[in-house]
């Protein structure tokens, strides 16, 4: 009974090791969807992953190209990096990445589904990553099981994880993985601004323009930029006195009444400056349509101010010639400079899904952010809390120098991102109340867009 005993276990465990062997070539030929169902059950150790992805060979990385130097990283760096993984990194640069969420909700809406799509990886984030969620088009919950995941915060009950748990007040469901953060920060020219005359506060900035009138403007929404800077007017208009708060909440909580109250007092003052901005004195307010078009102006001094999502925006700009040599940063709005964090998804219907697996350790690892940091001035998404010293110091010698700043006066100055189901209804009333001039009441027009929006 004993030698049939043992004889029985012998062929359990080469049964077993059988198995083991074979689970990553049956995983490289199982049908769509396999993969996925057996990752996210937890049945997969990364040795399996990382061979399907080596099967797969490519992967599809839809971002938005309007950095050089992001770009040049991208394609010196990131691309042999992952070759030498056995994995071709195909960039695909576009300009902007709700094409690339549409692109993949028709998709998967014509049938093409699991591992039948084009796009592998976006990066993504706010408005665009709510729209992936709400049409069930996300890959599913993997940022948390990836072996780079350790150099971010989980943990719900430490207040530093927010960034990674919600995306402009979504829960991000563990379905993105952090990229990048970046903060709201503005530059001044300080040939014509002197620190003294530099603008704390929205009331100061309009006094300011008073006596330079046409010197400011700020980008057009639903240009993203623009959606940030009339939050951050809405923030420190809130007749709460709140600022943020009441932004986190869903348009389904808040409502279209309470949300016509709030953002009132914001909307009354981009009229009150409109005049006083770029055009204005002549009747014709300009509004750049992008980031480019605003950097042009102000190295050409027609404004005096640039606002943009970058933390290390000014010193790129002095580097590349985009800014004026008197560039520096300023704490402008004061506590309410909107952060966040931006995101690398996978869709549902990724062809290549271990590889945009692969792919995303890579971009969550210490070194490749380090690398990114230093060569594009692309600040960490990860959390530096969470390295151990080495690590540390890597981060910290890699980043570039604040011009007129300091790092802890940006974080110091604060303010999350609005709730992705709100941005749609505010950039939507700015064009009724601002562009187009709607003479109604603001709580009808809110009324009109959201009914608008949701049908």
């Amino acid at each position: 009974m004993r030698k049939a005993s043992l004889r029985s276990s012998q062929m359990l465990l080469a049964s077993a090791l059988v198995f083991a062997n074979m689970s990553s070539a049956l995983l490289a030929e199982s049908a769509p969807g396999v993969f996925r169902s057996e990752f996210l059950k937890g049945n997969l150790g990364w040795a399996d992953v990382t061979a399907k992805a080596r099967t797969e060979g490519n992967v599809n990385f839809y971002y938005w190209g309007g950095s050089d130097l992001i770009n040049l990283w991208v394609d010196q760096v990131a691309v042999p990096e992952l070759a030498a993984e056995g994995i071709k990194l195909n960039p695909v640069r576009i300009t902007a990445t709700k094409d690339t969420v549409d692109v993949v909700i028709a998709q998967l809406a014509a049938g093409r589904g699991e591992e039948q799509g084009s796009v592998d990886l976006v990066w993504v984030n706010g408005e665009n990553f709510f729209s992936l969620q709400q049409q069930n088009a996300l890959w599913g919950a993997f940022a948390n099981r990836l072996p780079n995941s350790v150099n971010f915060e989980w943990d719900e009950a430490d207040a530093r994880s927010l960034l990674n748990l919600r995306d402009f007040g979504v829960a991000t469901e563990f379905q993105e993985m952090p990229f990048s953060g970046e903060q709201y920060v503005c530059s001044v020219n300080r040939a014509y601004v002197s620190t003294d005359q530099t603008p704390a506060t929205f009331a100061e900035l309009k006094t300011y323009l008073e006596a330079n009138p046409g010197k400011f403007t700020y980008v057009k929404p639903p240009h993203y930029l623009g959606n940030t800077f009339v939050q951050s007017v809405l923030y420190a208009h809130n007749p709460d006195g709140t600022g943020a708060e009441p932004y986190q909440k869903t348009f389904e909580d808040l409502g279209s009444a309470e949300l016509a109250r709030l953002i009132e007092p914001g909307f009354d003052y981009l009229k009150s400056i409109e005049p006083l901005l770029l055009g204005g004195p002549s009747g014709q307010t300009r509004y750049p349509e992008s980031s480019g078009e605003l950097d042009n102006m102000f190295l050409n001094s027609q404004v005096h101010f640039n606002c943009k999502f970058g933390v290390f925006a000014n010193h790129t700009g002095l580097i590349t010639g985009a800014y004026p040599e008197q560039a520096e940063e300023m704490i402008f709005p004061r506590g309410n400079m909107i952060k966040n964090k931006n995101y690398l998804a996978i869709p549902l219907n990724s062809p290549n899904p271990a590889a945009a697996l692969v792919a995303i350790n890579y971009f969550s690892s210490v070194d490749s952010q380090a690398s990114r940091l230093k060569t594009a001035g692309m600040p960490v998404g990860l959390d530096v809390w969470r390295l151990n010293q080495s690590d540390k110091d890597l981060i910290e010698a890699s980043a570039p120098p604040h011009y007129g700043i300091t790092q802890q006066e940006l974080d110091d100055n604060t303010a999350p991102d609005t709730n992705a189901s709100l941005v749609d209804v505010i950039e939507a009333t700015w064009l009724a109340v601002i562009e187009r001039k709607e003479d109604k009441p603001i709580a009808d027009i809110v009324a009109q867009v959201s009914g608008e929006l949701n049908n």
